[in-house]
């Protein structure tokens, strides 16, 4: 069976953390434990968020004097290649010598016209003050808003069309090749009038790009791995409750935080509408349960309405 799985940027990197290596070292390691039993058993290929990692990289690029801002798409390669070289290790570490890994350096096609350009929304880099904030966004021309109790940059997160090497990930799967790719959504890119492949400002939603890339390989299964034990009704409220089960179509009738689980809830409706494949959204260290309906938010087209976990299942950030 292949099986995408989407690391959330938390799953990886949990709010307040450093950006150290050594705490994103050990961050990879708990992921390899809870996705090597999906590798033994599957044709696994990986995505990943990479929102503080990519701010920090433009931060250390923007300290050197005399030196230019590398461009989100630059800076989106370079972070592909370092989380994608952790997994390999840590995940190789875990399974036979003879499994083969492959990190790729992904393009993904976005529309220069998207509105997403217009208003920047996605969180990259470390957490500030407000104040602070606002001073870097005075220093830099920064976009800035709240992540939960903090402040970050913000840049523009555009659809993802097309993910230009689908064909070489394909050829490595067939082959039993575990892939990592389209990490951090992938590395924006547009074609221009008369056809030449460019770099783009931005950086894609994670979870869109893992959509996109589960419908181009064909996989019976795509899920999307962060810090919530499964997708909550009503979060916060009186009345929230944890959805076990539920068809794309009536989750469609609810109202998820753009911010946060509303990406994943979208990805994962479309990618089952257009595969009848199954959707799983939960926490990492559930991520086989998640696939066998033992946890988590499960997603398909052979569901009808909302099936919900018992009220003692507590509520998890």
């Amino acid at each position: 069976m292949r099986i995408v799985v989407a690391l959330g940027g938390n799953a990886l990197l949990k709010r307040g953390e450093p950006l150290s290596p050594q705490i994103q070292r050990e961050n990879v390691r708990v992921a390899a434990r809870a996705l090597a039993p999906l590798a033994r058993e599957n044709s696994l290929i990986i995505t990943h968020g990479n929102g503080p990692q990519v701010g920090l990289l433009a931060l250390e690029a923007a300290a050197v004097a005399g030196v230019g801002p590398f461009t989100l798409d630059v800076l989106s390669a370079e972070s592909e290649g370092m989380i994608g070289y952790m997994i390999e290790q840590e995940l190789g570490n875990m399974l036979p010598e003879d499994v083969p890994f492959a990190t790729i350096l992904t393009q993904v096609e976005v529309d220069p016209a998207d509105p997403a350009f217009l208003n920047p929304s996605k969180p990259i880099g470390p957490q500030y003050s407000r104040e602070e904030a606002e001073k870097l966004a005075r220093e830099h021309g920064w976009a800035v808003g709240p992540d939960g109790e903090k402040w970050r940059r913000l840049v523009a997160s555009p659809r993802p069309l097309r993910i230009f090497e689908v064909r070489v990930v394909d050829w490595l799967v067939e082959r039993g090749v575990v892939v990592i790719c389209t990490g951090g959504g992938g590395i924006p890119t547009r074609l221009t009038p008369d056809g030449v492949l460019m770099g783009v400002e931005a950086v894609i939603d994670k979870d869109y790009a893992g959509a996109l890339l589960a419908r181009s390989l064909g996989a019976q299964v795509f899920l999307m791995l962060t810090d919530a034990d499964t997708v909550w009704q009503d979060w916060g409220g009186e009345h929230a409750r944890a959805i076990r089960r539920a068809s794309p179509d009536a989750l469609a009738e609810l109202h998820f935080a753009a911010g946060s689980m509303g990406p994943k809830v979208d990805a994962a409706c479309e990618y089952v509408r257009a595969t009848g494949g199954r959707a799983g959204i939960g926490a990492l260290e559930d991520a086989v349960a998640i696939i066998q309906g033992r946890a988590g938010t499960l997603i398909s087209t052979e569901l009808q309405g909302i099936e919900y976990w018992p009220s003692l299942f507590h509520q998890s950030e």
